[in-house]
């Protein structure tokens, strides 16, 4: 088996067909993992997963998962998921997208699709969770005591602070948030927290709406086409340009989202803050 190199994806454009010849078929589970040179396929990030694989067809075969691999040069053994022991883009490996099937791809040249509906709505909920992170730094910037790192419109950056798990939905997304001693010692206060929630969620709100009406455009930067290239959401908003680092998919104007809505819950010892998301 020769691999001979990462993955090629389209995704980041947008792209959800393709064709490219089959590489190599690797045994996940008790089923299929096709590896292909170019494919249109997101797949599940096995450091953060925060966003879903994509489903579709290949060589009119349903992809039942779609998953990172990566094989080490010179070697032919393909770790795929958690199996993977080193880093995600660790020099001296190939990284792979691995498309699940319950059946054998054939050899060859085959054609690659996408579930655009599914697409659609994962980057809705991935456009979408990006703005509600910054409306929420926004809202919560006058809880900070001390100076820390701030995001792309200059506001605290509670989100990357404090977050320990994301999860893109279709037309959504959860975010937890730790608000425990060590986010305390770097100067968040959650004094109050409980009772603000009803108007930190209007406010944040409210700004969403406002960028929604604004049309602004949003795109991914990528250095190159492969797997592992450091990839970027960027968004033209009406204060500035933002720039987030990620891998998922998303729309390419904030006014297609239509209408997005929050809910913050408070866990019971106010320890822990999520925030859902919902599009339309």
């Amino acid at each position: 088996m020769e691999i001979g190199g990462s993955t090629l994806v389209g995704y980041p454009d947008g792209g959800i067909r393709g064709r490219s010849a089959v590489l190599a078929t690797v045994p996940v589970g008790g089923t299929h993992g096709t590896i292909v040179a170019e494919t249109p396929f997101h797949p599940l990030d096995h450091t953060w997963p925060d966003q879903p694989a994509d489903l579709g067809t290949i060589a009119g075969i349903a992809v039942t998962d779609c998953l990172t691999g990566a094989v080490a040069d010179g070697e032919r053994a393909v770790h795929v998921g958690e199996d993977i022991p080193v880093r995600r883009g660790a020099p001296g490996w190939s990284w792979l997208v691995v498309h699940v099937t319950g059946e054998p791809v054939p050899e060859g040249e085959v054609e690659l699709v996408v579930d655009a509906e599914r697409r659609h709505a994962l980057s809705a909920g991935h456009t979408a969770c990006h703005l509600t992170a910054l409306a929420l730094n926004a809202a919560l910037a006058d809880r900070w005591r001390k100076e820390v790192a701030v995001d792309g419109l200059g506001n605290p950056d509670f989100d990357q602070t404090a977050i320990t798990s994301s999860r893109i939905l279709p037309r959504g997304s959860r975010d937890v948030y730790r608000l425990g001693k060590s986010l305390r010692r770097k100067g968040f206060t959650a004094d109050g927290l409980a009772e603000s929630l009803t108007e930190i969620t209007r406010t944040i709100d409210g700004r969403l709406k406002e960028w929604i009406e604004a049309d602004a455009p949003v795109w991914i930067e990528s250095p190159g086409p492969e797997l592992t290239a450091r990839r970027a959401w960027h968004c033209g908003l009406p204060a500035g340009e933002v720039a987030i680092p990620c891998g998922g998919t998303h729309l390419s104007r904030t006014s297609q989202l239509g209408s997005v809505t929050t809910t913050l819950d408070l866990s019971a010892d106010g320890a822990e803050l999520t925030m859902r998301t919902t599009v339309g």
